[in-house]
């Protein structure tokens, strides 16, 4: 069993990091989180969990520890494979999927790519009183001005994201980035968001 892989970073995508580990290069899967942790390093320690079946060996990656235990949560559930699982923790970090599912908003889950409402109400079932264990939301610092930019840019955050959807692009990466977009110029305009997302998407 890896508990972890520390080396070089050879070559980094949204989707996948080969980590060089004494002259071995390792393709592991990764999440847009873990993606923008690794952004810019040389080097990286990804925490790993092996999914061998008889036809494949596949190596999913991630940043910290709490990324990792919220994915096996989320295979552990019945029909939540691993590249689902991966895509979920693509669309929220792991603060707000701990948030989506401590206030039951199948709502918000079920737009993840491949998800529909009956699983996204199953998953928050089946991990409310799982992911508590965790004291990831007791950990997120959390303060006024936090929850009043959150709640100004919520109506630009959507309409950023459904234009984007209507012009063909996947929920989970497009809310991510719109996110990010958010997080770092909150008074954009809707159409500076939109073009910028354009260029990262």
């Amino acid at each position: 069993m890896i508990e972890y892989l520390k080396g070089r970073i050879d070559e980094l995508t949204p989707a996948t990091v080969t980590i060089e580990c004494a002259g071995v290069g390792y393709l592991i899967n990764i999440s847009l989180n873990t993606y923008s942790v690794l952004q810019g390093k040389e080097e990286a320690k990804i925490y790993v969990y092996e999914a061998i079946r008889e036809d494949a060996w596949t190596l999913f990656g991630f940043a910290n520890k709490n990324e990792r235990s919220l994915f096996l949560m989320l295979i552990g559930i019945s029909g939540i494979g691993g590249n689902t699982a991966r895509t979920i923790l693509s669309s929220f970090s792991a603060y707000e999927f701990c948030n989506i599912v401590e206030e039951g908003n199948d709502r918000l889950l079920s737009t993840v790519k491949g998800l529909g409402k009956k699983t996204a109400q199953k998953i928050i079932l089946e991990l409310k009183d799982k992911i508590a264990s965790l004291g990831i939301i007791d950990s997120e610092p959390r303060n006024s001005s936090n929850s009043q930019q959150l709640t100004i840019n919520k109506e630009l955050y959507n309409e950023a994201v459904e234009a984007l959807k209507m012009l063909g692009f996947p929920p989970a990466p497009t809310s991510k980035v719109v996110r990010s977009i958010l997080t770092e110029e909150p008074d954009a305009p809707v159409e500076k968001v939109i073009k910028l997302a354009l260029k990262m998407l």
